[in-house]
């Protein structure tokens, strides 16, 4: 009897090590072997590190959460819905969803300060996403990144242009934009080309003012140095009539 009642301690232990404690802020409940965690409106700061391992649905809108980290969730192997709306982030680090591409089913990153995300932000994100009330700047990488992504249908004309390379499309629907055929990769690379000419005339312009500042700093050395070499003369032949005075009056 005791045997059987170490070993049912024992796996007791080795279950609650895999599966993990409850976050304080947060409440934890599990039903029919899939545990869901609610950390709605419960003031955090930061995603929670202590989460269970089996978690499958992860609520955390309505917080203060400011960055979602590299490896935020790589432990949560079995996520498949994970909810980020609301909070106050404004990065979404590469690597961000790494561990959880594959089980992922819906996103939400709605609501928050997001202008950008990097290309390995989302790796192979599988999952529907929610984009929508974030002010997005429009640029070359964004374009990318939305182009990999499975956007939520019925958000999808919300994901606007806060800012955008060129203003005019400011305050309009980024896929709307994107179907009319606009390419903001195109205006980066021109964008790019202006500045790198720019450069290349700002040095240019140095050089010219340089040899320029050259020239005309030997023509004055040369110069003086002519008067120095005609003067010479003078100074001799002043030199020879003294000293002829000299031997007169002697």
């Amino acid at each position: 009897m005791g045997v059987v009642l170490r070993g049912a301690a024992m796996l007791l232990a080795l279950l609650t090590a895999t599966v993990g404690t409850c976050p304080k802020a947060c409440h934890c409940s599990e039903r029919g072997g899939q545990t869901s965690v609610q950390c709605s409106s419960r003031d955090l700061r930061a995603i929670p590190a202590d989460l269970p391992e089996d978690t499958v649905t992860l609520q955390l809108a309505s917080n203060r959460i400011t960055r979602v980290p590299a490896h935020a969730f790589a432990r949560l192997w079995r996520l498949q819905e994970l909810d980020l709306s609301g909070n106050a982030i404004e990065a979404v680090e590469a690597g961000a969803f790494q561990g959880v591409a594959e089980s992922l089913r819906t996103l939400d990153l709605s609501d928050n300060l997001l202008q950008g995300v990097p290309k390995e932000a989302f790796g192979r994100l599988r999952a529907k996403i929610s984009l929508s009330g974030n002010p997005w700047h429009c640029e070359c990488t964004l374009q990318e990144v939305l182009r990999e992504l499975r956007l939520d249908e019925n958000t999808v004309n919300e994901v606007s242009c806060h800012t955008a390379v060129r203003e005019e499309f400011a305050g309009r629907p980024i896929i709307q934009v994107l179907d009319s055929g606009v390419n903001f990769c195109s205006f980066q690379r021109k964008t790019t080309d202006v500045a790198m000419f720019v450069t290349m005339f700002g040095w240019f312009a140095m050089v010219i003012a340089y040899v320029v500042y050259y020239v005309r700093q030997n023509r004055e050395d040369a110069r003086r140095h002519l008067e120095y070499l005609k003067a010479l003369p003078n100074s001799s032949q002043s030199s020879s009539k003294d000293s002829d005075t000299a031997s007169t009056m002697l």
